[in-house]
């Protein structure tokens, strides 16, 4: 299949902002592909990347890299390239402008396809070794000495992961099961299992609804994290729960799925990216620590300080960043991992198992250590007894508690009143970079101030929700500025649209309606708190969930 026509589909879904048809447009594509194997791929290059979150594999390709590979193709100068981008604002437009002068093509040229593309990709990736990178730009330079214009500016945004054709998950799962005539909630069970949509449209496509119907969870691939609302306190949550409920310790650490497959660990992230490989000393306590062969569980990875206090959970996405002197890394921040539930074990799946059964098998499978133990539990209908247990939580520098009724399945993907948090303050918000402003005097030459948006699936668009320019160090800046100048759309004077790619987590003093904003809400002296490395933009917050801790807050302030 030519690479030309998925380039026809990026362009036409960035020529339009209406939801229904992106589907549409999506939709006919993949009706269009004929090869099976070929849908393992296109799924993921529809999204902009090349593979699955939880895929170890990664390009290493930054625009240094990426402008010597076109100029090698073009016989164009790097600095010509890098000029044309501060005109451009936009390295695929420049390198889409630098293939249209070419000095020099190819006599054995060949139309690019999807094939030769994806597997050309793959070799970058998997290039490793001395001489890698001359390699990774020899592959490159071969795939832009074919590209025309337009194939040259989606394959360098395709590289970047900087796409901007408004395609997320929800509008690819819709597509999906339209393509296929499918239903869209097997499609979404599906890929909560698997994560992995191109999985999820082969199976679709070959055996429909009955396929999708039997598909299983996979050890390797990891499961959707099922996710909590908030409770205002420990009697409400009982009340919630039905009078009696397993309060467990809320760790202000990183949640992590763990996958044991014999000798083998896999470690996700929240964001079910692959973190295997930068905390080396708690895969070899896993080996230790699980008892069957094959195994999935969920903890909470905590920094911990000499004391055994907590550290604040930017400590742990430290290690998760770190790829060089891990070794070092793991004398300055030791890890603990408490586990709280188990989803799969030697076969047995156990997300439709009731959660007190599942935290019995947990148990009995986990040889707990000074590293790795089940999470500090209690099982109560006592409001008292869950009020102590609270206040031990926080006094040992916790974040507070986690109720969770004894009936419960395991939902992936799903937000409920089935897992409540408790926290003595109003939860912060994880929102997308929308927008920012040039800072003027001290701040001249950085961007400064962040307009924030939360998703709104009605609209299938991220929405404003307010501005926030406190919480930030200088060296943040410095950072954040290196950062968004490759996800600039378009400046307006001073101010800068940006790719939504990036979240950040914010605290406020209180959430209230707005005319202001098309969110309809606006967060009051928001703060700066982190960047969340750990979420993608898909694990944002919505317009919904802002809704929902405005009726929480009014009910703090009694306005029930």
């Amino acid at each position: 299949m030519l690479y030309k026509e998925l380039v026809e589909l990026y362009k036409r879904l960035e020529k339009t902002t209406l939801k229904t048809l992106k589907t549409k447009f999506v939709s006919d594509f993949l009706k269009s592909v004929e090869k099976p194997e070929l849908l393992e791929v296109i799924p993921y290059l529809i999204l902009g990347k090349v593979f699955p979150d939880w895929d170890e594999r990664e390009l290493g390709i930054g625009e240094k890299l990426l402008i010597k590979a076109v100029s090698m193709a073009t016989g164009i100068n790097s600095e010509e390239i890098e000029n044309s981008v501060r005109d451009t604002g936009d390295l695929g437009e420049s390198i889409a402008l630098a293939l249209n002068k070419r000095k020099q093509k190819s006599f054995f040229s060949q139309p690019l396809t999807i094939e030769r593309v994806y597997n050309t990709l793959v070799k970058i990736a998997e290039a490793s070794g001395a001489g890698s990178q001359d390699r990774k730009l020899k592959y490159l330079a071969n795939l832009f000495m074919d590209a025309s214009p337009d194939e040259g500016k989606y394959l360098a945004r395709t590289v970047l992961g900087i796409m901007r054709t408004g395609v997320a998950e929800g509008l690819l799962r819709d597509a999906l099961a339209d393509a296929f005539k499918v239903r869209v909630e097997l499609v979404e069970r599906a890929y909560m299992l698997t994560s992995d949509f191109g999985f999820v449209a082969k199976v679709a496509k070959l055996e429909g609804d009955e396929g999708l119907a039997k598909v299983k969870i996979q050890v390797g691939k990891p499961i959707k994290p099922m996710l909590a609302q908030m409770a205002a306190n420990v009697r409400e949550a009982l009340v919630e729960m039905g009078g009696e409920a397993e309060f467990e310790i809320k760790y202000d650490g990183a949640r992590v799925q763990v996958h044991k497959n014999g000798n083998k660990v896999l470690i996700y992230s929240r964001r079910l990216e692959n973190v295997t490989k930068s905390i080396p000393e708690v895969v070899e306590r896993v080996k230790e620590a699980l008892k069957p062969e094959k195994v999935i569980v969920e903890g909470e990875l905590v920094a911990v300080e000499e004391t055994g206090r907590p550290r604040p959970f930017q400590y742990v996405l430290r290690r998760f960043r770190r790829k060089y002197n891990i070794e070092e890394m793991i004398e300055k921040i030791p890890l603990e991992l408490n586990l709280f539930d188990i989803l799969y074990v030697d076969g047995q799946n156990m997300i439709d198992t009731p959660f007190m059964e599942r935290r019995k098998v947990l148990e009995s499978v986990v040889n707990s250590n000074e590293w790795i133990k089940s999470a500090e539990n209690l099982i109560t209908k006592s409001p008292e007894e869950a009020e102590a247990f609270y206040h031990k939580a926080l006094d040992l520098g916790h974040e507070g508690l986690m109720a969770k009724r004894l009936d419960s399945t395991y939902e992936p993907g799903n937000r409920g009143k089935k897992w409540l948090k408790i926290k003595p303050t109003m939860e912060n918000l994880d929102l997308v970079v929308l927008g920012a402003e040039w800072g003027e005097g001290r701040r001249s030459g950085v961007l400064s101030s962040f307009l924030l948006g939360a998703y709104d699936p009605v609209k299938g668009d991220f929405v404003p929700v307010g501005k926030v320019g406190s919480g930030f160090t200088d060296e943040d800046l410095v950072e954040f500025t290196k950062m968004l100048k490759p996800l600039i759309k378009k400046e307006h004077g001073k101010e800068v649209e940006l790719e939504p790619k990036v979240v950040i987590e914010v605290a406020y003093q209180e959430i209230q309606k707005s005319p202001k904003y098309e969110s309809g809400f606006a967060l009051r002296f928001p703060r700066y708190i982190a960047l969340r490395e750990d979420k993608g933009p898909e694990d944002a917050d919505t317009v919904q969930r802002l809704a929902e801790l405005y009726q929480f807050q009014e009910r703090l302030k009694g306005g029930r």
